[in-house]
């Protein structure tokens, strides 16, 4: 679909210890005080009782582990994000939480049905989120909601929301109080997470010749300043009405001649590490985004061997390391998308994974999705450096959804 904290804090326990007195010999009797009064029948003053110690500073309590008591299966199941369709919910996708332990699900295609039959749905499928499926945690609800020609979600209570090229011609103030009128529609039809806005910096010389993005008008502008501006203005307006954002598609889709969820081997030659669409990932970063969504087109000059979702180099080394992105990273559509076709559902969500992605997006064909669930258990279960990843990634989407207040 080319359309994303810290470990739950937990209060510390405070421990309070008796103090503990040490009795001494008492002293001779003191003369009297020059200030004290001038009789001279005063009497000296008492003498003192035993030394008190000043009390043992109280010991620091260990958080407690967010994922004390889970199973492996209730863990893995908290990086997935399933689709789950809007004129047909098909009943793979709600298995996948009461069997498969899935935590969060994707809003997918187009509905025109309005904010209150869309919360119908949601609460559907959220209700299925017990103690017996997802360890009782509530489940990320995600939708593309850009604007133009991606806004899923149209009818009654939402608005026509204009593509993000309309967007940039607006001030960052407008823009910021429109787009929280937005949030507060999703939020209200129940969503929690916003797959927008798109950073993609696509130069204006060749965005007609630029399918996923330039082509359908959802870039914020031909410079960094631009996107940087109104991308983040979009943002901070979703948050202020309380729904998680995902910028995307990092490190970007605007110098690419194909799209990858219609075509394989899309590979970016442009792109470096230290590159103007690299560096407006940063601004948003700073803004406050939540997640970051990943490309998964190849971009030979970071790492030629495999799409950015499934690099390490790219995920790991970039993202985290260099722009110090420490929030969740979700993957774009790996379930139907052609650009991942020649990998197993199982290998695209354990190389995902691997490389330092949190979430992964099975939207479009979600009937794939318990074979990559299947997959990932069974790896954790023989690699431990593998679990512990996958323990890093639960943390960080418990933390999310702490965050977002779910």
């Amino acid at each position: 679909m080319a359309v994303v904290l810290a470990v739950l804090a937990v209060g510390a326990l405070g421990v309070t210890w008796a103090a503990l007195r040490h009795p001494v010999a008492p002293a001779a009797p003191p003369a009297p005080s020059a200030t004290a009064s001038s009789s001279a029948s005063a009497a000296p003053g008492p003498t003192p009782g035993p030394t008190t110690t000043a009390p043992e500073p109280a010991p620091s309590a260990t958080p407690a582990d967010p994922l004390a008591g889970w199973t492996l299966e209730e863990k893995v199941g908290q990086l997935f994000v399933v689709g789950l369709d809007l004129t047909d919910p098909q009943q793979v996708s709600r298995d996948l939480v009461s069997q498969r332990h899935v935590g969060n699900v994707f809003l997918h295609g187009r509905s025109s049905a309005g904010v209150t039959a869309v919360r119908a749905v949601v609460d559907d499928v959220t209700s299925l989120a017990t103690a017996a499926t997802t360890h009782g945690t509530p489940m990320l609800v995600a939708v593309d909601q850009e604007g133009g020609r991606v806004q899923s979600l149209t009818g009654p209570g939402f608005s026509t929301i204009p593509s993000a090229a309309q967007q940039a011609t607006l001030a960052p103030d407008e823009l910021r109080a429109r787009a929280r009128q937005w949030g507060d529609e999703l939020a209200a039809a129940g969503v929690s997470l916003d797959l927008a806005p798109v950073m993609d910096l696509v130069p204006a010389s060749s965005a007609a010749a630029n399918p996923p993005i330039g082509a359908l008008d959802r870039g914020y502008g031909a410079t960094a300043a631009s996107v940087t501006s109104h991308a983040g203005a979009f943002l901070e307006g979703m948050r202020a009405a309380g729904v998680g954002v995902s910028i995307k598609h990092f490190p970007g889709l605007g110098r690419v001649t194909a799209n990858p969820d219609a075509t394989a081997g899309v590979t970016d030659t442009l792109t470096s590490a230290d590159d103007e669409s690299v560096g407006v990932f940063r601004s948003g970063i700073a803004a406050g985004a939540d997640t970051v969504l990943m490309s998964t087109a190849v971009y030979s000059l970071l790492d030629p061997s495999a799409p950015a979702a499934f690099s390490p180099a790219v995920v790991t080394g970039l993202l985290r390391g260099t722009l110090g992105f420490d929030g969740v990273v979700i993957t774009d559509d790996l379930s139907g998308a052609e650009q991942v076709a020649a990998w197993s559902p199982g290998d695209r969500a354990i190389d995902a994974i691997a490389a330092g992605c949190d979430l992964v997006l099975f939207s479009k064909e979600p009937q794939v999705a318990p074979a990559a669930v299947e997959a990932v258990v069974a790896r954790a279960s023989s690699d431990p450096a593998f679990a512990a990843r996958v323990d890093e990634s639960a943390r960080r989407v418990l933390a999310l959804k702490a965050a977002l207040e779910l």
